[in-house]
């Protein structure tokens, strides 16, 4: 087991494992879900998001593509090497919005194997302060109702990422957990990921194992920003998995919170369909934000929830 300095960090902010306390007796989450969610570290919402209000966003998507110039960016997203070819053009995309590549859309000769609508694996990572569309969507009340429920003061959102997962080529996200790469003091890091379209087993629907989130931490995302570069390193070897995890399918329009750490994945998709998906990452406003994080917002500043 290795031990860097972002692992003492780690240690020292807490990373969100467990909520302190939950909000009971509000409107948004029944007690229930919110006991379910603080046990099992991840709790999904079904039909959370109307037709309407996910198709705007799908919309939006979808014309960033159109308008992506892939012979100026071939930068290609993948989280099978620990070093998954993040660069400048990543870097900048915190405060950005960039299109990434699936590592199949790309020939020997790096030139585009389909058309470009099929070859993109995700945009990222400041739709929500660029694109009118993201922004509205983002500052539905729904979505800082429930971070309120489930502890949250003062919600700051981060990141968003708007995930393809191309039919056929739609790459396989390995297990992890979102504090490898962004860590924040309590109440942690919540990821809201919502389903554009139906996820299924057979498209590359989440995976996880109820309870995962009081595992510890494996890895960590070191950033060297003196050469703009970060590796992902290791901190601990328990098993991602120790039994049975769940694939979570739902319906389009519903949405899966979790807590930092706890372990998901999703497999290639090798269906004919695709399966779009919108994820929002959340800290306290309040909490700490490390300059440890890749994500730093110095130009566009804070967004609340």
């Amino acid at each position: 087991m290795a031990v860097t300095r972002y692992g003492r960090l780690a240690d020292r902010l807490g990373g969100g494992h467990i909520p302190d306390q939950l909000n009971l007796g509000t409107t948004m989450l029944s007690d229930t879900q919110k006991v379910q969610f603080r046990n099992n570290g991840f709790l999904v919402l079904e039909n959370l998001f109307s037709t309407s209000e996910i198709g705007s966003v799908r919309s939006a998507a979808l014309d960033i593509v159109a308008d992506f110039d892939v012979s100026k960016h071939r930068t290609v997203f993948t989280t099978s090497d620990r070093d998954s070819g993040r660069d400048d053009y990543f870097f900048d995309s915190a405060e950005a919005v960039h299109c990434f590549l699936e590592e199949g859309a790309l020939d020997d000769n790096g030139e585009l194997n389909r058309p470009k609508e099929l070859a993109v694996n995700k945009i990222g990572h400041a739709m929500h302060d660029l694109v009118p569309e993201f922004f509205e969507f983002c500052r539905l009340p729904v979505i800082g109702e429930v971070l309120r429920d489930i502890g949250y003061s003062a919600p700051q959102l981060w990141q968003t990422m708007y995930i393809f997962k191309q039919p056929g080529i739609g790459g396989e996200v390995r297990w992890h957990q979102d504090a490898s790469y962004l860590i924040s003091g309590k109440p942690g890091v919540t990821g809201i990921w919502i389903a554009i379209e139906d996820a299924t087993r057979d498209n590359g629907c989440l995976w996880m194992q109820p309870g995962q989130h009081r595992t510890p931490l494996r890895e960590i995302y070191e950033v060297d920003w003196t050469t703009r570069t970060g590796t992902l390193k290791p901190l601990d070897d328990t098993p991602w998995v120790t039994g049975e995890p769940v694939p979570l399918e739902v319906a389009a329009g519903s949405a899966v919170i979790f807590n930092d750490h706890m372990p998901h994945y999703s497999s290639q998709n090798t269906s004919d369909s695709s399966r779009h998906a919108f994820t929002l990452h959340v800290s306290e406003r309040d909490s700490p934000w490390p300059e440890e994080n890749w994500i730093q917002r110095p130009r566009l500043g804070s967004f609340e929830l």
